[in-house]
């Protein structure tokens, strides 16, 4: 169910710029991977996200879980709930710590949601974990298209990618938005996890390939969704159609929710690569401190110097 779409109490705003930072550093969940756990964060919380809804996981409780998870692994990355524990710190020391992080990033989020993400963060019940769609694992090992226009030759950028990792973050990026547009974040969620089902077994030509199979497209993609959909048990199954029928247009409060997130992590994908490109040394050695504070930083800057580095 939409609720009122707060975008006109704020003006024109199509989107609310306050929380530009926090989704740019959040975009990096898809990028950072530990030994011992397989693919990056973004591609693992996506299957936590399946595993619990395949249970029968309620869809709000689903998002606010994943969703808090990954703005505390924006600082934290890997030391989660269950490193932490593996690590000796008892629940109430692990939860201060999960806290920690969630709390250097989330000023901006909407005060309301905030609390119950950070709620969430820490409840004591895990969230369910059912048997995975078999989709889950071909969505993070399809790779997505890079930039592609009709008409020229498309640029790839390496490492690129996979779907499981883009939906996870719009869904994520969706509910932190949800709010500016009075949108159900639950609803927001499903469907952006669910948004690239047809990418299961189509290969990703993006924009160009869509336009090369001209009348093809439309069938092609609804047969290859209805495939993933029949995976799922009648109940889930009309739990993510209904959520999916936002996908066509902005003309919901989620729908806007949901193509602002996918607009917006579209493109923070390309200019993680540009920033990457464009990096010097005096933001590393002086904004970023690498050579940092501690008992032998005057010895290192010494050895530095007289290597003459950078």
């Amino acid at each position: 169910m939409s609720g009122p779409d707060s975008g006109g109490a704020r003006g024109d705003a199509a989107a609310p710029v306050r929380l530009r930072a926090l989704l740019v550093e959040l975009n990096d969940l898809k990028r950072i991977r530990s030994a011992g756990r397989r693919g990056s964060i973004a591609e693992r919380l996506f299957a936590q996200g399946w595993s619990a809804l395949a249970a029968g996981g309620d869809a709000i409780v689903v998002a606010e879980r994943v969703t808090a998870t990954a703005l505390a692994a924006a600082r934290l990355g890997d030391l989660d709930a269950a490193f932490l524990a593996a690590a000796g710190l008892s629940e109430a020391e692990a939860g201060t710590v999960l806290e920690r992080g969630f709390d250097e990033v989330t000023h901006e989020v909407d005060p309301a949601l905030r609390a119950r993400l950070r709620a969430a963060l820490t409840a004591p019940d895990p969230l369910p974990a059912g048997a995975l769609p078999g989709f889950v694992g071909l969505l993070a090992a399809q790779p997505r298209a890079g930039v592609t226009c009709p008409g020229r030759p498309r640029i790839l950028l390496e490492p690129p990618e996979n779907h499981a990792e883009h939906c996870l973050m719009v869904a994520v990026y969706g509910v932190v938005l949800s709010p500016f547009y009075g949108a159900d974040p639950a609803t927001v969620f499903v469907a952006a996890l669910a948004h690239h089902l047809h990418n299961v077994l189509m290969p990703d030509a993006g924009f160009t390939g869509e336009v090369l199979l001209g009348a093809h497209l439309d069938p092609v993609i609804a047969r290859m969704a209805a495939r993933a959909l029949d995976e799922l048990d009648p109940a889930l199954r009309r739990r993510v159609e209904s959520a999916r029928r936002i996908l066509p247009d902005d003309g919901t409060a989620e729908g806007r929710a949901f193509h602002a997130a996918d607009v917006i992590d579209r493109v923070l994908q390309i200019a993680q690569h540009l920033r990457a490109a464009s990096l010097t040394m005096d933001t590393v050695l002086g904004e970023m401190a690498l050579v940092h504070d501690g008992p032998v930083k005057g010895f290192h800057d010494r050895v530095l110097a007289d290597m003459r580095l950078p």
